[in-house]
């Protein structure tokens, strides 16, 4: 669930469920699955740091909900980055590895953005409004935060700059969850039911946006919340995707994951074959 592709492209972050939750990382030359996390019952979540030494995930151990650091390799300590009485999830490390963006899912207030600077560690709030903001994520120069919002009635997908001040832009026009960026800048892409829709950036000065347009479309795994349940390879060329196992006659009794790569990503490609 939510992989997540090193910053080389090489491995793959992901969290398996068997009798606990934890966070594996797929060589995907090799073809070989590496352990990450070994304490707590819930590990999910893991995002990157961006020179790839380090991954960030949510967990649930003894005490308040936290996020935790931990190389990627798996060796060294466990390092606790902050923690809160209610539910906190890691989303996206800003570029030059100083923040961490994060959703806390507060039972006042609904789901809130919150930074979190690591030289310091004391959260600051982002943005708290009477609707729920979640999936937030990082542009690849760092200067806007792309997230998605309900306060239309529906959730879409809004760009806001960062630090701030400034106001949004809405991206999406017909509904929108789990927006990623093309990590060469020019991108952004977010879901809308089975279609892949992506709209062309620029953000040299003001951030402008195109009309969204379908990329692909197909029949995998939905995220179970707003998260992106899927990836984008460093040079903006290939999808990650989830496939559930098994017809859907069949009712298969459990979910695998399938590393279903595309070989080319063009900018307009044919809905897949059913």
């Amino acid at each position: 669930m939510f992989p997540r592709i090193s910053p080389d492209g090489k491995d793959v972050a992901v969290g398996i469920t068997e009798e606990e939750t934890q966070i594996w990382s797929y060589d995907l030359a090799r073809e070989t699955l590496t352990r990450i996390t070994f304490g707590g019952t819930l590990n999910l979540n893991a995002v990157w740091s961006p020179d790839g030494k380090n991954i960030a995930f949510r967990s649930l151990r003894e005490g308040p909900d936290g996020i935790y650091s931990q190389r990627a390799d798996g060796g060294g300590e466990l390092q606790a980055l902050t923690t809160s009485e209610h539910t906190i999830v890691p989303m996206s490390w800003s570029p030059d590895g100083q923040v961490l963006v994060f959703v806390e899912v507060n039972p006042a207030t609904g789901f809130d953005l919150w930074v979190l600077p690591l030289n310091e560690r004391k959260p600051r709030l982002f943005l708290q409004t009477p609707f729920n903001e979640s999936a937030p994520r990082f542009s690849p120069d760092g200067h806007w935060l792309a997230y998605v919002s309900n306060e239309s009635g529906r959730y879409e997908i809004y760009v806001q700059p960062y630090p701030g001040p400034g106001g949004k832009l809405q991206i999406s026009t017909d509904g929108g969850i789990e927006p990623v960026w093309n990590p060469m800048g020019r991108e952004l892409f977010y879901r809308s039911g089975n279609k892949m829709m992506v709209v062309d950036v620029a953000s040299q000065t003001n951030f402008a946006a195109s009309k969204p347009r379908v990329l692909f479309e197909g029949r995998f795994l939905p995220t179970p919340a707003t998260s992106p349940n899927y990836d984008v390879s460093p040079d903006g060329q290939r999808f990650l995707m989830i496939k559930e196992a098994g017809s859907e006659q069949e009712g298969p009794t459990q979910i695998n994951v399938v590393f279903n790569w595309f070989e080319e990503l063009k900018r307009r490609v044919p809905p897949a074959k059913k």
